[in-house]
């Protein structure tokens, strides 16, 4: 009942969002489908007529129906860029095989006798196809449809991660945050438009041919008009952002942003975490969330602008283990100690930079860095049954990094065994493996710890003062009173929340701080 109520009033404080939402979803949806039809129908009756090429054609649409719908989406945005592009032609794509399959099936199934006869009484092949097979192949043809709506609006979860909206905004976000309540005000609605166009699509099923002639052309003009949807204006202005679902939803990111510096007029749009850079890089979007510490920053000429009124709290990195962990195995915590205070926010940044933009490997950057510091020692030979110590991090390449180098020193210094589980995912997904056992420890950083995981009130933070030592004080105390973890000395780098522009662009502006980004939008 408490979740109930929550839901509830998420749903009434958000509701002008809420609508937002699911008009473009419904959009989405219908841009796809209407295009899956225009393509998928002709296919399979020329299917019916060629069956030859019947193998081919349903393997190719097959294949895409098994390419994972966020690689997928990635491997379109160079080429479509963000937003409704990518979004509804991998939609199209993925409706493909079902709206094929049984067209193609349906004609199929339609008796020979019945053909010929139709023949006989003199119908053209044309005449034969729409006065008898696609009526009588309507059933499974319509099957095939609705099958196709039904995984377009799953699928269309996803199309918040290219700024392209829908419900997926609210579920990434609550998955990004931690909020049940969050992820069900995104996933109720979605799984509700998905039964409202099968029942739709099921009636029409059921009609008269003369009438399902009518209703057909209808939905002909209906379904371009919902997928319009989609493209109603959005607000405008003289810049464009493109944030992190996690970013949006965090107290110390855009909220806390929009209240400090007054936000206000800067329009934006939710991104993959993955894309951000990408999208800055390639001018889709003017500003973004980044790690102050991230070698993109780098690589791709961006500036981080100065937080002159401090409303990221710190960011040090610290590892999180299970204490069980370190009672069991006491010669580990000198190990892990190793790494204490040694990396500087450069020295991170351009350990990221190699990965990032050099692209080399995460575990070749890890061993060249513990060379030059003196701490590379060659793997120990293994042990039969060695206890093994599961290390995870979040999926960007700051965490394999570090990852790599605690997994070297423990190799190179102990006979325990090493189980790298790298790329969880999000601080939610690192959190519960770690809570529940299914790894030992991993990297954490004291803002995400104090406002994602603890999630303090306001008067809290407010007297931890964003003072590095007073927030891991807290921090610690807190994880080990609430959930029985230890957090150990910090690393020494703070890869702090920030907001980045193009250099070049910056600039132009006269751009250098969040105060002057705000006064500039509101000029």
């Amino acid at each position: 009942m408490e979740t109930l109520s929550a839901l509830l009033t998420f749903w009434q404080e958000q509701a002008g969002k809420l609508g937002e939402q699911t008009l473009q979803h419904i959009g989405l949806t219908a841009g796809s489908l209407l295009l899956g039809v225009l393509l998928g129908v002709p296919l399979g009756l020329f299917l019916s007529r060629r069956p030859r090429w019947a193998p081919a054609v349903l393997g190719l649409a097959g294949i895409l129906q098994t390419v994972p719908s966020i690689a997928l989406l990635g491997f379109l945005i160079p080429l479509l860029g963000i937003g409704p592009k990518p979004a509804i032609f991998a939609l199209f794509l993925y409706s493909l095989l079902p709206i094929i399959r049984n067209t193609l099936a349906g004609i199929q199934g339609v008796p020979p006798a019945v053909v010929e006869a139709a023949r006989g009484l003199g119908l053209t092949d044309a005449q034969v196809l729409r006065r008898v097979e696609l009526p009588l192949a309507l059933p499974v043809l319509m099957a095939g449809i609705r099958t196709a709506t039904v995984i377009n609006v799953g699928v269309a979860t996803l199309a918040a991660y290219v700024a392209a909206g829908g419900l997926g905004e609210f579920i990434f976000g609550g998955i990004a945050l931690n909020n049940p309540v969050m992820i069900l005000a995104g996933a109720l609605p979605a799984a509700g438009l998905a039964l409202a166009f099968d029942v739709l699509l099921g009636g029409v099923q059921k009609l008269s041919t003369r009438r399902l002639r009518q209703v057909g052309t209808a939905l002909l003009v209906a379904l371009p008009l919902l997928g319009a949807l989609y493209l109603l204006p959005r607000a405008t202005g003289k810049l464009l952002a493109g944030f992190s679902p996690e970013f949006v939803g965090r107290a110390d990111g855009l909220p806390g942003l929009t209240k400090t510096y007054r936000l206000h007029h800067l329009p934006s749009v939710v991104l993959a975490p993955a894309l951000v850079y990408e999208a800055a890089r390639n001018a889709n979007v003017d500003v973004i969330d980044g790690y102050s510490t991230d070698g993109r920053i780098r690589a791709y000429d961006l500036c981080v602008l100065r937080d002159d009124r401090r409303v990221f709290p710190p960011y040090y990195a610290v590892p999180v283990v299970r204490p069980a962990l370190l009672r069991k195995h006491p010669e580990l915590a000198p190990v892990l100690a190793q790494l204490d205070g040694l990396i500087s926010d450069t020295a991170m940044t351009n350990l990221n930079y190699r990965a990032d933009y050099l692209h080399q490997a995460p575990k070749a950057i890890a061993e060249a860095y513990l060379r030059r510091r003196g701490l590379w020692r060659d793997a120990r030979p293994a042990v039969p049954g060695a206890p093994v110590v599961k290390l995870g991090s979040k999926i960007f390449a700051e965490q394999y990094i570090l990852i790599e180098m605690y997994a070297a020193l423990i190799r190179g210094n102990t006979d325990l065994a090493v189980q790298t589980k790298t790329g969880l995912g999000g601080t939610t997904i690192c959190f519960e493996a770690l809570r529940t056992g299914a790894i030992d420890l991993y990297p954490e950083y004291t803002g995400t710890g104090l406002l994602v995981l603890l999630q303090p009130t306001p008067a809290v933070v407010d007297s931890l003062g964003g003072r590095p030592a007073a927030v891991l004080s807290y921090v610690r105390r807190e994880f080990q009173r609430r959930y029985q973890l230890d957090w150990l000395a910090p690393l020494g780098f703070n890869n702090t929340y920030a907001l980045l522009m193009r250099q070049r662009q910056a600039q132009q502006l006269g751009i250098a701080s969040v105060s002057d980004l705000g006064r500039y939008l509101r000029e």
